[in-house]
């Protein structure tokens, strides 16, 4: 069995990769304050303000930048508790427990995994007691596994190196 190593993406004007190191400092600065503007980018990363637009707009043709979003913090919804919720589906039952996980506005997060179970979301409700009523909607399409969610040590992050 052979293995690539990924390459990354070309895309600058000189054929160049697309994540060559101006562009990763670019990241790095926009991760550490997503409400840059341009001008203090290209200040950070010695550039003008055009040239950090065009960059960025490349990088987000490209697929790096996903997109830029807030970050509520669901306890101040009145939603403090978390938790991860596992779930092994029933026979013929994965469309119907992605369709609920989608409508369900308690799941912030839904992701198919590998293993015994074949998803993982992650659900946030007002109470511990509360986990139950939305618990009970996926029991019909087959079994749950909970973890309340005590701590984050380290938060959502994008991975990779600074």
């Amino acid at each position: 069995m052979t293995y690539r190593t990924p390459r990354p993406p070309t895309g600058l004007p000189n054929g160049n990769s697309l994540l060559d190191d101006t562009n990763r400092r670019l990241l790095r600065a926009l991760r550490d304050d997503p409400r840059a503007s341009a001008a203090e980018l290209a200040r950070q990363v010695g550039m003008s303000a055009p040239a950090v637009r065009e960059r960025l707009h490349r990088l987000e043709q490209a697929g790096v930048i996903r997109g830029y979003r807030v970050e509520i913090d669901p306890a101040a919804l009145g939603l403090p508790v978390a938790a991860w919720v596992r779930i092994q589906p029933g026979p013929g039952q994965l469309p119907k427990i992605a369709d609920l996980a989608a409508r369900t506005p308690e799941v912030s997060e839904c992701h198919r995994i590998s293993g015994e179970d074949c998803f993982l979301l992650k659900v946030h409700v007002a109470a511990v007691d509360a986990l139950a009523a939305v618990l009970d909607q996926f029991l019909l399409y087959g079994q749950t596994t909970s973890s309340f969610i005590v701590s984050t040590p380290v938060a959502p992050r994008t991975p990779g190196r600074s």
